[in-house]
């Protein structure tokens, strides 16, 4: 059994729910009075007004308008059939007043869509006799049924309006993106157009997420051209529902929230001061009752499972901006009485409506000239995929999936096979940074081919945490490794080995183990398997072809039971154009640079580009910020540094600290987000190793995307790799900038630096060049400056710096 969803025609947004209800019954002008009679019913039977004093009213109107209108005989002066029609004009308008500022456009969607159905029966021919663009959804789904079911002869003569229905449908329900239509277009059928109707909740688009997660599932069922395998039947997407972009338009209207739709143009200092009353109220708020009881349906079809509530607003895993991480998404375990889980799933949902104008969200918008953009929220509901282990629940692999290979540790890497970073247990842990942990890292071309090399790297990047759902607990948490999984795991001999101390060993059979044996998660048996990695490596490379631009997904992986090997089924989470660099060009490292200008090098994972011309270097001495005493001087670090990115905006500048940058826990690096550095050329992530535990770089991550889609380069020094280098000596000597431009901010000069190269170098610039292509290093080293900065030039050579003019 489906449940009941509005229809919903492309809205026009107005300044009044009012004027919103009279354009959009413009569009039904046969159909309007019976919608309106239905629209009073419901006024009526809820008891908002009773039928007397509404018709009372509309005399009241009515004569009032005659006034208005110069008329003071009423009776003498109109006839009767003008007086009737004056009446019914002002009916109307009061139906669609009191509807509007009581009910909202969901239960409209509603009414609307049973009146549709109840018209008379449609006509057989393949003749297209009305205007697609303004027909009511239901004829245009009809009419394509039609086509699809010709024979082929005969639809290829009305193929043309066949593509116009379906882009009328997807402009009107999923997105009006064209890069996006025009690749849906060709591979979404009326059939799943149909599908995703009967599933959306309330009117409106469901968002850019879901129409992402639809979309590459349907180019991975195509039957491939050529030799490549046939994936179709191994790949799937989770049981999903979608609530339309316009129920967030009802539920700031029914709780009195509209005035923070301009929050978007307020500084970013008040942003971030009221979002948490902001995220208060919201939580506060209610929901149209129509839409609470078809929530209420999706809980009785997801019976006891987890749910993850996603963000999919319009702009979401769109070509160009993919919002990694902007929005939030929530997990509901679902295992409470169904009262406590319709409010969880229902809190779940406000908190994403809510974080539509949190501050990182809006400051993104603004820096990719995205503010004025109406950006609507629609909101994803899956059941999350994984298994039932013992008390807990969750995937056996899980991840995220890049169908072009930016970085390489190794000649032999091919960019174009992609790369995967995944996880034991759901997959946050593989697209947020998160501290102590670290996913595997897989090439496609070179799956067995890992950044580390030694048994002892191998342990030591290795994952020790777990992310999943404690059924008991009926919450979501994060679980020591050790603590959960045990030699009964049914996948456990591909996701672990067995750690012997000197060396990792396969695990060949599960029966010998032991109780006391310690496992490390390595997925070696996973990437030796030829079948799991052709299917990641055709899903990705079959994506990438149907979008037409490289991308990334987001996947668990389900292990099926065979013999002799096992098989394995893809669950696609969601799609999206993977950010790239604008015209990447081939770099060459200069081999003549003398050593006393060059500030630093590095080798292994190297981007691919060149920032030049920097004037100055934000510099945390990675020894100096160990030794900060207390967390709240650490904080206070992040903040000045957000300062000095505002401040420097027109200036060309880098950072350098202890990776990782974006940390949460401070111990580990400095906490800053996008809002704090997205004005730097160059994001340097110093790895200082502490206990002999270099840092993990940030690639891969929803951090990572930031910077690429704003043009930043992630550069890694891992000072333990040969071929890394860095001039302690010039960064120890330099005279500190930061009391110049932040006055207030003395006490942080012992662990915040700031150099003005042109200074302190007698007007010498940085350049920093990266070879990602060819030799995988880079270079920072200064260079005369082709600015007029031979005036600011205060130091000399003879203060001892390790150059000369």
């Amino acid at each position: 059994m489906e449940f009941p969803v509005p229809q919903r025609m492309d809205p026009i947004r107005s300044i009044t729910p009012t004027i919103d209800i009279y354009i959009k019954l413009a569009q039904y002008p046969t159909l309007a009075h019976d919608i309106r009679v239905r629209m009073r019913d419901e006024l009526f039977q809820r008891g908002i007004i009773d039928q007397e004093a509404f018709n009372a009213e509309i005399k009241a109107k009515a004569l009032e308008s005659q006034r208005r209108e110069g008329l003071f005989d009423p009776f003498g002066q109109e006839p009767a059939h003008i007086w009737q029609k004056r009446k019914d004009r002002i009916r109307d308008f009061q139906t669609d007043a009191y509807f509007g500022n009581n009910l909202g456009l969901s239960l409209l969607d509603s009414i609307i869509e049973d009146v549709l159905n109840n018209q008379p029966g449609h006509t057989d021919s393949i003749e297209l006799t009305f205007n697609p663009e303004i027909a009511p959804w239901e004829i245009l789904f009809r009419q394509g049924e039609l086509y699809e079911a010709l024979p082929p002869n005969q639809l290829e003569k009305v193929k043309h309006h066949l593509e116009e229905i379906k882009v009328v449908l997807i402009k009107g329900m999923i997105s009006d993106q064209l890069r996006f239509i025009a690749v849906a277009k060709h591979v979404l059928s009326i059939a799943d157009l149909r599908r995703i109707y009967r599933r959306r909740i309330g009117g409106g688009k469901i968002g850019g997420k879901a129409a992402g997660m639809i979309l590459a599932w349907k180019i991975l069922q195509q039957k491939p051209t050529d030799d490549s395998p046939d994936i179709s039947e191994f790949v799937e997407i989770p049981d999903s529902y979608f609530l339309g972009s316009e129920v967030i338009y009802d539920f700031r209207l029914m709780n009195n929230l509209d005035s923070y739709m301009n929050q978007k143009y307020r500084p970013l200092e008040e942003i971030r001061r009221d979002h948490p009353k902001i995220e208060a109220e919201h939580l506060a708020g209610r929901f149209p009752e129509g839409i609470v009881d078809n929530l209420r349906y999706v809980l009785d079809q997801f019976g006891n499972d987890p749910i993850i509530v996603r963000s999919s607003s319009l702009l979401e895993d769109n070509f160009g901006f993919s919002f990694a991480g902007k929005y939030s998404s929530y997990f509901c375990p679902n295992q409470g009485t169904p009262k406590e889980n319709l409010r969880d799933l229902l809190d779940a949902i406000r908190r994403v409506y809510a974080s539509t104008i949190n501050p990182d969200a809006i400051l993104y918008r603004q820096h990719h000239g995205l503010i004025d953009y109406d950006e609507r929220m629609a909101v994803l509901l899956q059941r999350v995929r994984g298994k039932r282990y013992g008390r807990y629940f969750m995937p056996s692999i899980a991840g995220v999936g890049f169908s072009r290979n930016p970085f390489r540790w190794h000649p032999k890497i091919r960019r174009e096979d992609g790369f995967l970073r995944i996880v034991w247990g759901v997959g946050t842990r593989a697209v947020d940074r998160v501290d102590n942990d670290y996913p595997r890292l897989i090439s496609l071309s070179h799956p067995q081919l890992r950044p580390e090399s030694t048994p002892q790297a191998q342990r030591q990047y290795a994952q020790w945490y777990v992310d999943l759902v404690d059924l008991e607990q009926n919450k979501f948490t994060t679980l020591p490794i050790n603590q959960v999984l045990h030699r009964d795991f049914p996948d456990l001999r591909y996701i672990a080995s067995l750690d012997k101390g000197d060396y990792l060993q396969r695990i060949l059979s599960v029966g010998a183990l032991d109780v006391n044996d310690r496992f490390v998660l390595t997925f070696d048996a996973l990437v030796r398997d030829r079948k799991f990695v052709t299917l990641m490596r055709t899903a990705l490379a079959r994506l990438e072809e149907g979008y037409k631009t490289p991308v990334d997904m987001e996947f668990t992986v389900e292990i099926l039971p065979g013999r002799p090997y096992p098989d394995f089924k893809l669950h696609l989470l969601q799609c999206r154009p993977l950010s790239q660099r604008a015209n990447e060009e081939t770099v060459k490292i200069p081999n003549d640079v003398p050593p006393k200008r060059i500030l630093f090098t590095s080798r292994g994972l190297i981007p691919n580009g060149r920032a030049e011309q920097v004037r100055y270097i934000i510099f945390v001495d990675p020894e100096k910020y160990r030794r900060i005493p207390d967390i709240a001087t650490k904080l206070e670090l992040g903040r000045a540094i957000g300062r000095l990115n505002k401040l420097l905006e027109g200036e060309s500048f880098i950072l350098i600290g202890p990776g990782r940058w974006g940390s949460t826990n401070l111990e580990l690096g400095v906490r800053v987000s996008y809002a704090d550095i997205y004005n730097t050329k160059v994001l340097i992530e110093l790895g200082v190793a502490q206990d002999g535990k270099p840092p993990e770089l940030s690639y891969g991550t929803h951090f990572f995307q930031d910077l690429v889609e704003s043009g930043i380069f992630s550069l890694p020094i891992p000072l333990h790799l040969e071929g890394a280098s860095f001039n302690w000596r010039f960064f120890h000597l330099a005279p500190n900038s930061l009391t110049k431009l932040l006055p207030d901010h003395e006490a942080l000069t012992p662990y915040l630096q700031v150099i003005d190269l042109p200074k302190v170098t007698k007007g010498y610039r940085l350049n920093v060049l990266m070879d990602g292509t060819t030799n995988d290093e880079a270079i920072g080293f200064l260079v005369e400056s082709a600015h007029n900065d031979r005036g600011v030039a205060t130091v000399h050579s003879s203060m001892g710096y390790p150059f000369t003019k």
